[in-house]
C-alpha cells in the first residue's frame, strides 16, 4: 500500500523560512518523479516544483522562483521543499505527489501524478 506523508507546515511571518519535507512508503521512491502542488482556498490546485527521479531535473512555478527549492533523498524516500522569503501569497495547503515515469523527467500538471498525500498547512502572516 502506497503511502504519502508531509510534514513540515506551520505559521510563519512574511519573509521566513520553511521546509516541507515528504515521506512515500510502499513504492520504489527512486523510480517516481515526485511533485509539490498547493492549494489556497477558493483557487484551483496549482504545481509548485517537481523533480525528476535522479534530481537532475527541476521545475519551479514562475511564482516561486528563486525562492523555493526542491530537493530528494532517494536513500530516505523522503522530498523537501525549502521555502523561503515567504509572502502571504504562499499561504495554502501543500501536497506532495509521485509520479510514474517512464524517463528521467517530473510534470508540472498534476494530472500526471499517481499518488497524493493529505497534505500540510502553510500559512504566512503579514
Amino acid at each position: 500500500q502506497v503511502q504519502v506523508v508531509e510534514s513540515g507546515g506551520g505559521l510563519v511571518q512574511a519573509g521566513g523560512s520553511l521546509i516541507l519535507s515528504c515521506t512515500a512508503s510502499g513504492l520504489t521512491f527512486s523510480s517516481y518523479g515526485m511533485g509539490w502542488f498547493r492549494q489556497a482556498p477558493g483557487k484551483e490546485r496549482e504545481g509548485v516544483s517537481c523533480i525528476s527521479r535522479s534530481g537532475r531535473n527541476q521545475y519551479y512555478a514562475d511564482s516561486v522562483k528563486g525562492r523555493f527549492t526542491i530537493s530528494r533523498d532517494n536513500a530516505k524516500n523522503t522530498l523537501y521543499l525549502q521555502m523561503n522569503s515567504l509572502k502571504p501569497e504562499d499561504t495554502a495547503m501543500y501536497y506532495c505527489a509521485a509520479e510514474v515515469v517512464l524517463a528521467d523527467y517530473c510534470s508540472a500538471s498534476n494530472r500526471e501524478y499517481n499518488y497524493w498525500g493529505q497534505g500540510t498547512q502553510v500559512t504566512v502572516s503579514s
